[in-house]
């Protein structure tokens, strides 16, 4: 099978709706990543402000502007249909349309949220380098969960599957991305409703 843009596949996805499936099937491991959030954010003893990377149709954007700390959220994303819809329910949200690597963020945050985006990049540690060095406030945390890597024997025929091109790591590959990245704090932990398929990662930008 030829291989497409995963922006290209995600735009159709959400096209046909399979953007809701998303959500329900990434809603366990989120809700872990977002608690993980929600208690290091309560440690700061301030307000803070955060990104999703790969945003979809924003559901997460929603989730954390919800907490009573959250001063600011926005969502990005390459699917121009997933940014279309995310606005189309929360037209008061911050949803913006944009191709990584390449894109540049305007400001700081104190917090980066990403589910089942990084591996999609040719050089996932490149990017994982911008988020600590770029797009951090000192302090902040990266929270990024993944379904496609080595020790998940049931995604390795992913990019076959969905026609799409993947980078492949090991749980060990991720940690030394993050710690080549400047990341410290480094906690990961495997997240599922019955089975462990989540890889979480999470790393703090040193002070």
């Amino acid at each position: 099978m030829a291989k497409r843009p995963a922006t290209d596949v995600f735009h159709d996805w959400a096209l046909n709706g399979k953007d809701e499936g998303m959500e329900i099937g990434h809603a366990f491991a989120v809700n872990q990543m977002l608690s993980f959030i929600f208690e290091k954010t309560e440690q700061m003893q301030r307000n803070f402000s955060a990104v999703d990377v790969g945003c979809g149709n924003g559901w997460v954007v929603r989730l954390l502007n919800e907490h009573q700390r959250c001063e600011y959220a926005e969502g990005i994303d390459g699917a121009a249909a997933m940014i279309e819809k995310a606005k189309n329910i929360d037209q008061n949200g911050n949803y913006f349309l944009c191709k990584l690597p390449e894109y540049q963020s305007s400001r700081k945050f104190d917090v980066i949220h990403s589910m089942e985006f990084l591996y999609y990049l040719k050089n996932p540690q490149n990017m994982l380098k911008v988020f600590c060095e770029q797009w951090l406030n000192s302090g902040g945390w990266a929270v990024i969960g993944v379904d496609h890597y080595l020790e998940h024997k049931a995604s390795l025929d992913w990019p076959e599957h969905v026609g799409v091109e993947m980078t492949t790591l090991s749980i060990d590959q991720w940690l030394e991305a993050w710690k080549g990245a400047g990341f410290t704090n480094i906690k990961h932990w495997q997240a599922g409703r019955e089975n462990p398929v989540t890889l979480i990662i999470a790393g703090q930008k040193p002070s």
